[in-house]
């Protein structure tokens, strides 16, 4: 059976009394097994899977903010793994926050729904060319992570390192798409 939790929890890092909704659902077996096996033919997380399906129809500007905070969801559990010494768990949530945050910045500066890994490839370049050329540096790092997933090669040390990264990330993309909601 498949648990799939949206927690009540401090945004992730900054403690700052920000909250995400709460819920829970949980899968009969078979469509849970059939939700995990498509997020891994897709080669994302099933959270961002989920995210996707819900996002479809969304307003591209409204879908940037749902990513951005899923997004910060996801580092916060990837430290929550960490702290528990599962770090292949943590390379996993913290692949699935890069991606999510790229797909942000695609939602808020171009109205683009990502829908590939090929495509989230492509528009990191978009991404490093306007934040800096360290943005293209953390997607690889992420994305090594992902593999590290399923291979278990990485150690803790690297998945930190880059969860670090991720977390200048995620605030960076967030902090572009809060300002342009004020102006």
């Amino acid at each position: 059976m498949l648990h799939v939790l949206w927690g009540v929890l401090p945004t992730p890092k900054t403690g700052d009394g920000r909250v995400l909704a709460g819920l829970v659902i949980v899968l009969p077996p078979r469509v849970g097994e059939r939700v995990k096996r498509e997020a891994e033919r897709l080669g994302v997380t099933v959270e961002e899977y989920i995210i996707e399906l819900v996002e479809r129809e969304a307003d591209p500007r409204e879908r940037a903010l749902d990513y951005i905070e899923a997004a910060s969801l996801l580092l916060g559990q990837a430290r929550g793994e960490l702290g528990r010494g599962d770090h292949r768990q943590a390379a996993e949530k913290i692949w699935g926050a890069v991606a999510l945050a790229v797909k942000a910045y695609a939602a808020w500066r171009d109205g683009r729904r990502l829908a590939s890994h090929g495509e989230l490839w492509e528009y990191k370049d978009v991404v490093a060319r306007e934040l800096g050329e360290w943005i293209g540096r953390v997607f690889r790092e992420a994305n090594s992570l992902h593999t590290c997933f399923y291979e278990g090669w990485c150690t803790r040390r690297d998945v930190e390192a880059v969860l670090a990264e991720a977390e200048k990330l995620v605030e960076e993309i967030r902090a572009r798409i809060e300002h342009s909601r004020k102006h």
